[in-house]
């Protein structure tokens, strides 16, 4: 068997690598003309970080990642709304990552070209169309010089993004992504070591958010963490076009961010202004996503990620889900079904979930328990109690953490595959 995929972002690489564990033979067409390390941070859960150990990855997440060990939810005026540990110290048998996005993304991409060749990824190829035939699939793509090229395979993953060209021809009729009318501003820069290191604070509520958490540390300097931070505010209308299209490496106006946080924060750990100055690129992206579909596979064609589910980035869920896809897709296809029945199991077993993830982002995710009480007490409370009890918040946190697949039970409860 030979699988083409579209894309060689997170998820299409690690579809690759747990398709060619499964025995599958792997080509990829990738539009960038090189992978970069690109972007800034990303939080992998546990669920996903499992999958990533199975492939043998965990010594390299570690080497370039930071183990998240708690994660604090605070209102504008960093009074703690919501406080819990995570990963490894939460009792899950593997830990919450921390990284860099395009570190994660080059570490993902070195296995795939030491397990699969070199040659099997193809940069600087953009898929232009393909047909289905009774036993496989044909592929047409440009090269970067605008040659003409053909691969033929027996499937097809369309694993290239919300803009992804594989899911635009399955759906001619969608249209563009749907903005929110909410941006997201971002950056990562050495900042001074805050607590343990390990750290992570959603602040704000409904009017705007600041996020903030380390990503990288450095033996040789201790009280330093490359660190992430992100702002989201509404900007525009719900279903509005945004001003500028989605791209997670444009760069953004940073005195557009500024003008939000100022007097905004009160937080006693950082002052989001000055983190924000101190960084050298800030990047900005509408919060896109698009309605959940009717079905993902067609014959020998199937989408995988963004380009299946795109999803507000809230909850830490995007790349996690790709890669619960790619376990699932290499899972069905390497158990002996037929291709249309194998896909069409993945399609069953993965659409629903993510569908349900997609539409609670949209309510705000995990990060709805700090929305409900800025709206309860803008200016700040005596007693979080009175605002809303301890059940009513525990419900929106862990409510979501079980629907999306990653609460400690379902994570520990399921034994890892052998390699």
């Amino acid at each position: 068997m030979k699988a083409l995929i579209a894309g060689a972002g997170i998820g299409g690489l690690t579809a690759a690598l747990f398709l060619h564990r499964a025995g599958i033979d792997v080509e990829i067409f990738e539009r960038a003309d090189a992978v970069r390390e690109l972007g800034v941070g990303i939080n992998m859960l546990p669920h996903a970080v499992k999958e990533l150990a199975e492939l043998g990855l965990m010594p390299d997440l570690d080497a370039q990642g930071v183990r998240t060990r708690e994660l604090i939810y605070a209102n504008r005026l960093g009074q703690i709304v919501w406080q819990e540990l995570r990963g490894l110290d939460a009792g899950y048998d593997v830990p919450q990552i921390s990284i860099h996005r395009g570190m994660l993304l080059g570490l993902i991409h070195r296995a795939a070209v030491g397990r699969l060749g070199i040659g099997a990824i193809h940069m600087g190829c953009r898929i232009t169309g393909f047909e289905q035939r009774r036993d496989g699939v044909s592929v047409r793509f440009e090269r970067a010089d605008g040659t003409q090229g053909r691969a033929d395979g027996d499937l097809l993953i369309g694993a290239d993004g919300i803009h992804s060209a594989v899911r635009s021809a399955l759906q001619p009729d969608e249209g563009p992504p749907i903005w929110n009318g909410i941006m997201l501003w971002r950056g990562a820069t050495e900042w001074p070591t805050w607590r343990d290191g390990r750290t992570m604070v959603i602040a704000g509520g409904n009017h705007a958010k600041f996020v903030y958490y380390p990503i990288k540390s450095d033996p040789a300097r201790p009280d330093m963490r490359l660190t992430n931070w992100a702002v989201m505010a509404r900007t525009g209308e719900n279903h509005a076009s945004p001003s500028r299209r989605e791209d997670w490496s444009r760069r953004a106006v940073v005195e557009e961010v500024l003008a939000l946080v100022a007097d905004r924060f009160r937080l006693d750990f950082v002052e989001p202004a000055e983190l924000i100055r101190a960084t050298d690129a800030v990047y900005e992206y509408p919060c896109c996503d698009r309605e959940p579909l009717a079905r993902w596979s067609f014959g020998h064609v199937t989408l995988l990620g963004d380009a299946a589910h795109p999803m507000y980035p809230v909850g830490s869920n995007g790349a996690s889900q790709a890669i619960l896809d790619a376990k699932s897709l290499a899972m069905h296809l390497g158990a002996g079904a037929r291709i249309e029945d194998a896909l069409a199991a993945y399609d069953a077993e993965r659409r629903p979930p993510t569908a349900e993830i997609v539409l609670a982002n949209r309510k705000g995710g995990p990060e709805r328990v700090i929305d409900l009480i800025e709206a309860r007490a803008p200016d700040g409370f005596d007693d979080i109690e009175a605002v809303a009890t301890r059940q009513e918040r525990e419900a929106v946190v862990r409510g979501y953490a079980s629907m999306a697949g990653f609460s400690k039970e379902q994570v520990n409860e399921r034994p890892p595959d052998p390699a």
